[in-house]
């Protein structure tokens, strides 16, 4: 796979600046809810050398502790889980319609068995701090993680999630992270 080797020097890469405007995160125009549970995205995490990503479309985007935030949900039975835990930084990739297949491969199909960002057709690009993101995508969120905790079950005011989603006891965890770079395709 081609990955960019010129960095620019507002954090991304020559070959994503060229496609795409750096975005202060107070100015994403989209709606963050239809935005996720619509359109869906790509948690990734990893280095250039190893990486993976996954299909989600729980989480959000707000605003906590004075810095703009997303909050993203895996199980630790997904194969992204070990690339979340082993990193400080991952990004959200969002892309359009036309990739929803692509989207379906990534979250239907596991890295552990099978280079499912080149099955899906993805191209991987690369930030200056090293965070994977994909040609394809309309908006990349690169983020820092702040805060983690598991979901757990005692917890549940409504124990109506807990009996739908987690009946096998496999429960998410949830990751708090600082959007530090924001970018939105031209």
């Amino acid at each position: 796979m081609p990955f960019p080797e010129e960095m620019s020097g507002d954090g991304i890469s020559a070959s994503i600046k060229h496609t795409m405007n750096a975005l202060n995160p107070k100015e994403i125009s989209e709606k963050a809810i239809g935005l996720i549970a619509d359109r869906w995205m790509l948690v990734t995490a990893g280095t250039r050398e190893r990486f993976n990503t996954m299909t989600a479309n729980w989480g959000g985007m707000g605003y906590l502790w004075n810095k703009p935030v997303v909050f993203v949900f895996v199980r630790p039975n997904r194969y992204t889980f070990g690339f979340m835990e082993e990193n400080e930084t991952f990004t959200l990739s969002f892309l359009g319609e036309e990739y929803r297949e692509a989207l379906k491969i990534c979250g239907s199909l596991s890295g552990r068995d099978t280079d499912k960002v080149t099955r899906a057709g993805l191209t991987p690009e690369f930030t200056a701090q090293g965070n994977v993101t994909f040609a394809q995508a309309d908006m990349v969120l690169e983020c820092r993680k702040l805060y983690t905790d598991m979901i757990r079950p005692e917890r549940f005011l409504d124990p109506s999630p807990d009996t739908k989603w987690y009946s096998d006891g496999t429960y998410h965890k949830i990751y708090i992270a600082e959007i530090t770079g924001a970018w939105k395709r031209k």
